[in-house]
């Protein structure tokens, strides 16, 4: 009997060993150093690692195959998605520095967790089977849970993180059951087929007559909710106001940029690829998801009074904004929610690195009455989030219109016009609470007593790098729009 060894590619998952790489080697490191663990060279090596594996990614750049027995898709979208989790990654560590330090709170595991988060991140994007799907959202939201709740003297962030876990639970339960109904129904959980005769989703759609969707459908609904919940659509965003306010600002920052990029991902390549030939039985789902995000995030963003909760509902509300690209269902649609969402992560970014250097120790000064007259303590800083907050309200000449036009765009081109018109005015409504955070800094007094606003140079650092980004993306869009364009997802047979 002859055996015959797999043929194993690790190229498709190489970005992500690299980061799960360094993260170990900072732990063992870290303990051999004892108290000198709170030198520079945790973020240093961090840094490092994101790097590695941004230049391990862009050297599949031009692939289009399954790696490891069709568990994962080494293609253009997987890689595109890659590097910019690993930019936010990047800026996430470099925010946090100051952020730990300052705070007292600096410790080897927040950067491993950071690393491990972003590795989970990286994996479901290029993830071809639903198992490997799961496991990759698994070992970001472990990371991510721990993370919330790191700063342990603050009640508000062991609240949150136990909020946060305890919804997370039971998201993955859904996800599950979705995975168990999608097995049930087709025999598979690979989306494509793994070969040798295993057939995937997509060779069973093509092959089974419409009469006999019945399971597979009901299982779509439940990896939809699954989803729903780490893309924070309502009415499964509950989790997301509390989170937000309670984790330290550097992780929400990656939570809002890299959590929403990672899922809505998965979701591009199980709705647009996989299932697209059921696209009409899934196009309501996401229809009333769009709408009822849209409202419901913009709605109550205006009533807070937290600047963090106010980011928080606007993140729902952009949740919904990118459905619309989702319900395209077409290759204009795919580049145009990555476009955004990779656009809306550098400014999601930024504001939160304002929000982190405003706060001050612990965080204490984040309400809208602590940002009182920020423009006369700090005018740079107060122009910056000026600028965050007009490119999230979708203001021309800010990468934030180019997004909106991307994905609504697509949206009408599909024949939904009518969820694009629902979309516009719940954006006329989302610059309301973005124009008050700007009126508190510009028109009102400096309150006497108020905290010192000062920012280290990491921190200005990323600011000004998300600031750039925002305006230059804003006027010159089209390579990166271009490279969206180009990131393909992988397709059985091409």
């Amino acid at each position: 009997m002859t055996f015959i060894a797999p043929h194993v590619q690790l190229g498709g998952i190489a970005p992500e060993v690299a980061l799960v790489v360094t993260a170990l080697i900072m732990i063992v490191v870290s303990a051999f150093l004892g108290e000198r663990r709170l030198s520079w060279y945790l973020p240093a090596m961090a840094v490092i690692g994101f790097l590695i594996s941004i230049y391990l990614a862009l050297q599949g750049w031009g692939q289009n195959e399954l790696q490891l027995a069709g568990a994962v898709a080494a293609d253009g979208f997987a890689i595109f998605v890659t590097v910019a989790l690993a930019v936010f990654g990047l800026l996430s560590t470099l925010l946090a520095r100051e952020y730990l330090t300052r705070d007292g709170i600096e410790e080897p595991e927040f950067y491993a967790l950071v690393l491990f988060s972003v590795a989970g991140m990286m994996l479901m994007a290029a993830a071809a089977d639903l198992i490997v799907m799961f496991l990759a959202l698994e070992t970001f939201s472990v990371a991510l849970y721990v993370l919330v709740g790191f700063r342990r003297g603050s009640l508000a962030g062991q609240e949150a993180s136990m909020k946060y876990f305890l919804l997370g639970a039971f998201s993955s339960a859904f996800f599950l059951l979705g995975i168990a109904l999608m097995y049930g129904a087709v025999g598979s959980t690979n989306l494509y087929g793994s070969g040798a005769g295993n057939a995937g989703i997509v060779q069973f759609l093509q092959s089974n007559p419409p009469g006999s969707y019945g399971l597979l459908i009901l299982a779509v609904g439940f990896l939809v909710i699954g989803l729903g919940f780490k893309v924070a659509a309502v009415p499964f965003h509950m989790w997301t106001p509390d989170a937000y306010q309670g984790a330290p600002s550097p992780v929400t920052g990656l939570m809002a940029a890299g959590t929403k990029l990672a899922a809505f991902a998965a979701l591009l390549r199980l709705l647009n690829v996989a299932l697209f030939q059921v696209r009409l039985d899934w196009r309501p789902i996401i229809i009333g998801l769009a709408i009822v995000t849209m409202v419901v995030g913009s709605v109550l963003a205006v009533v807070q009074e937290d600047v963090k909760r106010v980011l928080a509902y606007s993140s729902i509300a952009h949740a919904g904004f990118v459905l619309t690209g989702v319900l395209a269902a077409s290759d204009r649609g795919v580049s145009g929610t990555i476009f955004y969402l990779v656009t809306y992560g550098f400014t999601v970014l930024g504001a939160f690195a304002v929000v982190a250097v405003l706060g001050g120790r612990n965080e204490r000064f984040v309400r809208l009455s602590d940002y009182k007259g920020i423009f006369y303590a700090s005018p740079l800083l107060a122009a910056a989030l000026s600028l965050f907050l007009l490119s999230l309200a979708g203001v021309p000449v800010t990468v934030g219109f180019i997004g909106k036009l991307v994905v609504f765009g697509a949206a009408i081109e599909a024949g939904y016009w009518w969820v694009v018109v629902v979309g516009v005015i719940t954006s006329a409504i989302a610059a309301f609470f973005y124009l008050r955070i700007m009126v508190v800094m510009y028109m009102q007094e400096r309150d006497e007593g108020a905290p010192v606003v000062t920012a280290g140079a990491l921190a200005k650092g990323v600011v000004a790098l998300a600031a750039v980004g925002t305006v230059v993306l804003g006027l010159y869009w089209a390579p990166l729009i271009d490279a969206a364009e180009k990131a393909h997802i992988f397709y059985a047979g091409g």
